[in-house]
C-alpha cells in the first residue's frame, strides 16, 4: 500500500543547485534520490523501486542463459589484487584493518571470483559456468559528475563466464550479447552496441552498450554498419590542403606564436598542415615524440595500447632539455623515437624548429625524420569508414560492458582445471557488467519532457498515480479510497495521493514523478459517475466509468510501452 500522506517522496519545485544533467535534476526533484556527499547518492523508497525493477529484468535474462546468482564481499584482501597487478589503480579504495592487514573496497570482482574458482573447480566436467551477482562497488572517482552517472559508490550486475577454451568463451560471450539486447529492449531504451577498449579490465575484446543522450559522457563514432567508442574507432581522415612541397625544410620566423592556430594563421595555411608534436614519457622506454595533424587530437588510449605501456605527458622542463622551448618543438633533428599518426600523409607540412620563435615549412615525413606509423588519433565527425560512409559523433551513456578476459586473471591467480587427458589448463574467462542506475538515468534522459519524468512502464515505480481531489470524508476522497483498493486488486502498482494538499500541487507532482497512467477523482467527473485518466507519455486523456475504472486502467497500462 503506497499512500503519499505517509510515503517518503520529498518532491521539490526547483532544480537542486549544481545539478546539470537532466536525470540528476529530475531524480532529485521527484523525490527519488538524495545526495549524501560527492558522488554518493541515497536511493529513496520511490527511486529504489525503479532500481529493483531494472534488477528484476536483469535477473530474469541472466538466469535464462544459465546464470547462477551469488554474492561476493565488497571488502576484500589486497593480495589477490596485487597478484593480478591491479592494486596500484588510482581509483581503487585501499585501507588497512586494525591489525594492519591491507584491504580494498572492490570496484569490480574479477579477483574474488577467480580466487574461488582456483580453489573449487578441478575438472573440465565442472565447466562451463556463468556466475553473477548484484553488488555495491566502490570507486575513488576523481571527478564525480552528472548525478548518478559517475559516482563513488554504485551497484552493478557483474557476471563471469568460466570456460574450458576460447570457443567456449565465444559461446558465453554471445549468450551475454543476446541477453543484454533483451535487457535493454525491456528497459525501453534506445541503444547500440559498440566496439570498445579493454582498459584496466584487460583481455582480448570488449563491447559497450550505449544509450544516446545529451548528458552522456561517452563519445561514439557512428556510420551505417559501424559503431565504435571514440576510444578505439578508426576511420579515413578528411583530406587537408597542404602547401607546395619543398626540396628541404625552410625556417620561418614565428616570434611568440606557439599554437597551431597562431602559426597556421601567420603562414596562411590550413591547421591540418601542422605536425603537432606531443612528447610523452613511456614507462621503461623514456621520452617518445607522438605526431598528429594539427586539426586532430591525440587519442591517449590508442597510444597506450599501441605502446603496450603506460605513459605521461612530458613536463616543460623535460621538453626543454630533450627538444627545445615548448611551443616550438618538432620532429626534424629530434633525437627521440617518433610515432607518426597514420593520417599524416604527403609533404609540405610545418613543424616546430626546436629553436625559439621559429618553425620549419616544407617538412616531409620519411625524408626529414624517421618514424613508426600507428593509428593514434581520435576520429572526427566527417571522417569516413573503409566503405566510404561518413562518420558522426554522438554522446551516450554507457549502461553496460562485456569483456573477453581470456586467461588474464586465471593464470596469475592459479585458476586451472584438468582436461580429459589430465593436463592442467587455465580457465578461460569473460566478464559482463551492467549498471542499473545508469539504465535508470538513461531512461529519464531519453524520455523526459518539460513537466518531468516520463517512465516506460517496465521501469516505472508505480503503474498508476491516483489523485484524490478532496479531503478525507468527502465523496471524492471516499470514491478514490475504493478505487485504490480495486486498482491494487487488479494487480496494478498504485501510488495514491491522499495528502491534504491543493489540486495544483498534486497534479504537478504527478507530472513530475511520471507514472505511465494518472487517474484523477474529482467532483465534476464523479458527478457523472466517471474519473479522468491521462497517459503520461503522450498526454492523451479519457474518462472512465468509476464502476469499471480498475479493469479499464489495467487494459490501458497493459498496452503501454
Amino acid at each position: 500500500m503506497t499512500r503519499l500522506a505517509t510515503y517518503f517522496l520529498p518532491t521539490l519545485r526547483d532544480d537542486p543547485a549544481g545539478a546539470e544533467a537532466l536525470s540528476h535534476r529530475l531524480l532529485v526533484r521527484a523525490g527519488l534520490v538524495r545526495q549524501l556527499g560527492a558522488g554518493l547518492f541515497t536511493w529513496l523508497p520511490g527511486g529504489y523501486r525503479v532500481i529493483k525493477r531494472v534488477e528484476a529484468i536483469i535477473r530474469e535474462e541472466i538466469d535464462a542463459i544459465g546464470g547462477q546468482e551469488m554474492l561476493m564481499p565488497v571488502l576484500q584482501p589486497a593480495e589477490p589484487w596485487r597478484i593480478s597487478g591491479r592494486y596500484e589503480i588510482d581509483e581503487l579504495f585501499k585501507l588497512s584493518d586494525r591489525k594492519g592487514s591491507d584491504h580494498v573496497l572492490a570496484m569490480t570482482h574479477e579477483e574474488a571470483l577467480t580466487f574461488h574458482a582456483a580453489r573449487d573447480i578441478r575438472s573440465y566436467r565442472e565447466l562451463p559456468k556463468i556466475l553473477y551477482h548484484m553488488q555495491v562497488k566502490e570507486r575513488d572517482e576523481p571527478r564525480p559528475r552528472a548525478g548518478v552517472l559517475r559516482t563513488r559508490e554504485f551497484t552493478m550486475k557483474d557476471s563471469y563466464s568460466l570456460d574450458r577454451d576460447a570457443e567456449g568463451l565465444d559461446r558465453s560471450y554471445e549468450l551475454h550479447r543476446r541477453a543484454y539486447a533483451r535487457i535493454l529492449d525491456r528497459c525501453a531504451l534506445d541503444w547500440y552496441e559498440v566496439e570498445a577498449d579493454v582498459g584496466m579490465m584487460g583481455g582480448t575484446a570488449a563491447h559497450e552498450y550505449m544509450a544516446p543522450c545529451a548528458a552522456g559522457e561517452n563519445r561514439v563514432a557512428l556510420a551505417p554498419g559501424y559503431a565504435a567508442s571514440v576510444e578505439v574507432a578508426s576511420a579515413e581522415a578528411q583530406a587537408v590542403e597542404l602547401p607546395p612541397a619543398l626540396d628541404e625544410p625552410r625556417e620561418a620566423p614565428t616570434p611568440g606564436l606557439t599554437t597551431v592556430e597562431e602559426v597556421s594563421g601567420a603562414l596562411g595555411v590550413d591547421p591540418g598542415a601542422a605536425l603537432k608534436a606531443l612528447p610523452v614519457v613511456v614507462e621503461g622506454r623514456g621520452m617518445v615524440l607522438a605526431l598528429v595533424r594539427g586539426d586532430h587530437r591525440l587519442n591517449e588510449i590508442k597510444l597506450r595500447n599501441a605502446l603496450g605501456a603506460d605513459f605521461r605527458q612530458a613536463t616543460p622542463q623535460e621538453i626543454e632539455s630533450e627538444l627545445g622551448p615548448p611551443g616550438f618543438i618538432g620532429p626534424v633533428g629530434a633525437e627521440l623515437p617518433v610515432i607518426k599518426d597514420a593520417a599524416i600523409q604527403g609533404a609540405g607540412y610545418f613543424a616546430g624548429a626546436n629553436r625559439p620563435d621559429a618553425h620549419l615549412i616544407g617538412v616531409e615525413p620519411g625524408r626529414d625524420f624517421a618514424y613508426e606509423e600507428l593509428d593514434i588519433r581520435s576520429v572526427e565527425a566527417g571522417d569516413t569508414t573503409a566503405g566510404g560512409e561518413p562518420i558522426t559523433i554522438e554522446t551516450a551513456i554507457e549502461v553496460g560492458n562485456i569483456f573477453k578476459l581470456g586467461t588474464r586473471y586465471s593464470e596469475p591467480l592459479g585458476a586451472t582445471y584438468l582436461d580429459p587427458q589430465g593436463t592442467e589448463r587455465p580457465i578461460v574467462m569473460g566478464c559482463y557488467g551492467f549498471g542499473p542506475a545508469r539504465a535508470v538515468a538513461a531512461a529519464i534522459e531519453q524520455g523526459a519532457d518539460e513537466k518531468g519524468i516520463v517512465w516506460p512502464r517496465s521501469l516505472a515505480p508505480w503503474d498508476v498515480h491516483l489523485v484524490a481531489l478532496g479531503r478525507a470524508g468527502e465523496e471524492t476522497f471516499e470514491a478514490a479510497e475504493r478505487l485504490y483498493e480495486e486498482l491494487s486488486a487488479a494487480g496494478l502498482e498504485t501510488l495514491f495521493d491522499d495528502r491534504e494538499a491543493g489540486a495544483g500541487e498534486k497534479l504537478t507532482d504527478a507530472e513530475l514523478v511520471g507514472c505511465p497512467l494518472r487517474i484523477v477523482v474529482g467532483k465534476r467527473a464523479l458527478a457523472e459517475g466517471e474519473v479522468e485518466a491521462s497517459e503520461r507519455r503522450d498526454g492523451s486523456e479519457q474518462r472512465l466509468a468509476l464502476a469499471d475504472a480498475a479493469r479499464r486502467a489495467a487494459e490501458i497500462v497493459a498496452g503501454l510501452a
